[in-house]
C-alpha cells in the first residue's frame, strides 16, 4: 500500500518553502565526526539530568557540522532522510531518537497489534507512521496524513524507502469542515504548524484543502479504527467534537493519542472523551492518552 494520496481539491499547495530532494537513499550517510555524534547522543540516557544536557550540547553541534545537509539514517526500524533545521521532531529523530515521546511509542507498541489500523493526523515525516508499520506487520493498514507540501514530499520519500507496504501517506489537513482552509506555517518549526494561530507562526500561511475526520476514514473505506495519533497544535478539539457528534460508534478508535493543548482548546476535550467511554490512560510531558472502555 506504499502510496501517496490528495485530498480532493489540492489547491494552492505550492509554497515557497518546499525542498524536495529525490537523491538516493544513502547519499547522505553519517560520516566522521557527525557519525559519533549521532551514535553517541543516540546512547545517552533521556532521564539523567546531566547526559540530557550533554545530548542537546552535541545535536547542537552535530547539526552545524550538517551545514544545511540531511542523514540518511535508521529509526524505529523504519529508514528515513531527516532535516534537523527547521522541525524539532527531525532534531530528536535524528540525534536523540530515545528523547522522542518514548512513553508513546511503548504504549503503542504494547497495545497495539499486528493486523491493527492506525491513523496519523499531522504525521510530520513520518516517525509515528513508520514506527508502528515497523511492527505491525503486512496486515496493517496505516494512514499518514500531513498538510504541508514540503513536509508530505519528505514524509513520501520516507515511506518509499522502506519495505512494509502498509502505509498511506494523505496530502490534507483535517478539520471541523471540508474546503480549502488556510494553515500558518511556522518557518521555526514546521512541526507546530496549524489551523489556528499559535505560538509564532502568524507570519506564513499556506492554503490546503481539508476534510473531517469522518469523511477521510469513509473515504478510506476504513470500518475500525484502533488507534489515533492527533498532532495539530490545538485543533485537536475542532476535529474531534464533531467526528464524536456523527460517527459511528464502530469508528471510535480504542487509543487516541492527543497533544495536550489545554490551554488552546474552546472546550474541555477530556470531558467529552469521558462522555464517549473513554479513560485517562497516561498523561506524558507533551500528550494526553486515552484509551476507550471495553
Amino acid at each position: 500500500m506504499d502510496e501517496a494520496h490528495a485530498c480532493p481539491r489540492r489547491i494552492g499547495l505550492a509554497s515557497p518553502l518546499a525542498m524536495k530532494d529525490t537523491q538516493p537513499y544513502g547519499t547522505y550517510a553519517p560520516t566522521g565526526l557527525v557519525a559519533r555524534i549521532a551514535r553517541r547522543t543516540g546512547r545517552l540516557s533521556y532521564g539523567n539530568w546531566g547526559a540530557r544536557r550533554l545530548a542537546l550540547f552535541l545535536r547542537r553541534v552535530g547539526i552545524g557540522l550538517l551545514r544545511g545537509k540531511p542523514l540518511d539514517v535508521e529509526r524505529y526500524g523504519a529508514r528515513m532522510r531527516l532535516y534537523p533545521y527547521n522541525n524539532n521532531c527531525e532534531k530528536k529523530v535524528l540525534f536523540t531518537p530515545q528523547f522522542f515521546d518514548p512513553e508513546e511509542r511503548e504504549l503503542l507498541e504494547r497495545h497495539l497489534e499486528p493486523g491493527c489500523t492506525f491513523l496519523d493526523i499531522g504525521a510530520n515525516i513520518g516517525a509515528y507512521a513508520l514506527f508502528v508499520a515497523a511492527f505491525a506487520g503486512p496486515r496493517a493498514r496505516i494512514l499518514a496524513v500531513e498538510p504541508q507540501p514540503d513536509v508530505f514530499d519528505r514524509l513520501t520519500y520516507n515511506i518509499a524507502q522502506n519495505p512494509f507496504g502498509t502505509v498511506k501517506a494523505v496530502a490534507c489537513a483535517v478539520a471541523d469542515k471540508a474546503g480549502e482552509l488556510t494553515l500558518f506555517v511556522d518557518p521555526r518549526n514546521r512541526g507546530e504548524s496549524s489551523l489556528k494561530i499559535v505560538g509564532t507562526n502568524e507570519g506564513a500561511q499556506i492554503r490546503v484543502p481539508a476534510v473531517t475526520l469522518l469523511d477521510l476514514a469513509q473515504g478510506e473505506g476504513i470500518t475500525r479504527i484502533d488507534a489515533i495519533k492527533l498532532d495539530v497544535e490545538g485543533a485537536e478539539d475542532l476535529i474531534l467534537e464533531p467526528f464524536f457528534r456523527t460517527a459511528p460508534a464502530s469508528l471510535h478508535p480504542r487509543l487516541l493519542l492527543v497533544e495536550n493543548g489545554t490551554d488552546q482548546w474552546q472546550i474541555d476535550l477530556p470531558a467529552l472523551l469521558q462522555a464517549n467511554g473513554y479513560r485517562l490512560l497516561a498523561r506524558t510531558r507533551l500528550n494526553l492518552i486515552f484509551e476507550r472502555a471495553g
